[in-house]
């Protein structure tokens, strides 16, 4: 796994009751057939980004942008919602990037060094108790669980799009290219997405502008209008993880808006799209059809999330 977990914390946040369904800020992709997995065999083996396979996806919206800090804080305004980052008074940042006292540093995670596990990290500090969200409030919120997303998501009349809905979005209506905008990561020597340059995990050139999370608008969109589809901050999805799901597929032709498993108590979740740490010596996973995942109650300083609705949502 690209990230640490963390153990959970001893309560569940708080859960905002499901809104009417609202699609300010999305979308509307037209769905269709698109050949879903890893057609270069660049993927890990444990991420099961294989075999390739059919998907018809029906029409669905989703969200332009990553959730920022500013609509999270308009969600914990509205609801008085405490992360699971804050219950367990702290969570996972970057070496490299941490703003704490030396007595807040708590540890490295295990078998990810470069991970510090830092006292008072959380979605309003990210990087730790001396960081803030103040001039980063177009930035994607981080230090966010998977069941905190899920609780954003129902106060704002969404969801969390699916595995699949996530890949064919991301494409941006190219078939099969290996990027939202093709093949090549730097066409003409210019950088398109937040992903690590220099040598992981001691040095980042910072080449493409940041060392950590860019402003949700950064760049360029895709064919479809998402903005940074891959890099910047991993996005949880709906989905349940596991390194078989598209083996069991594999007998479907093509598989119709697969929405499982969409994850009950426990397990590990999807999460797509890799994050400013990605680099292709430890984690090439800024690929459209890369995939991970890390368990529900678990969040960092990269990952964030996007959300989706069905078609026939009112505006």
């Amino acid at each position: 796994m690209p990230l640490p977990t963390l153990a959970p914390p001893p309560a569940r946040p708080f859960r905002p009751a499901p809104q009417a369904r609202r699609t300010r800020g999305q979308l509307l992709l037209p769905g269709g057939t698109f050949a879903m997995g890893d057609a270069f065999g660049e993927g890990y083996p444990q991420d099961g980004e294989g075999p390739v396979h059919d998907v018809h996806l029906d029409p669905f919206h989703l969200d332009a942008t990553t959730v920022t800090n500013a609509a999270f804080a308009a969600f914990v305004k509205a609801t008085g919602h405490v992360t699971e980052a804050e219950r367990l008074g702290m969570s996972a940042v970057f070496h490299l990037t941490v703003q704490a006292r030396p007595a807040d540093v708590l540890g490295r995670a295990t078998g990810t060094p470069w991970w510090l596990v830092v006292k008072g990290a959380c979605w309003r500090h990210p990087y730790g108790p001396l960081s803030s969200i103040g001039e980063l409030s177009n930035h994607p919120v981080v230090q966010v669980s998977w069941h905190d997303a899920q609780a954003y998501c129902a106060w704002a009349g969404k969801r969390l799009p699916t595995e699949a809905e996530w890949e064919f979005a991301a494409r941006g209506g190219r078939a099969g290219g290996r990027f939202p905008w093709g093949d090549e990561l730097t066409p003409r020597g210019r950088w398109l997405c937040n992903i690590w340059q220099g040598d992981f995990p001691s040095r980042n050139t910072a080449e493409d502008g940041y060392l950590a999370t860019a402003p949700a608008r950064s760049y360029r969109p895709n064919g479809y209008g998402l903005w940074n589809a891959v890099g910047n901050v991993w996005e949880w999805c709906a989905d349940a993880f596991a390194a078989d799901t598209y083996a069991a597929r594999a007998g479907e032709r093509p598989v119709h808006d697969p929405r499982g498993p969409l994850g009950g108590p426990g397990g590990a979740r999807v999460m797509r799209g890799g994050s400013y740490l990605c680099h292709d010596s430890y984690c090439y996973r800024y690929r459209v059809a890369a995939r991970s995942g890390n368990t529900p109650e678990s969040a960092a300083a990269n990952i964030g999330f996007r959300c989706a609705n069905d078609a026939d949502a009112p505006r």
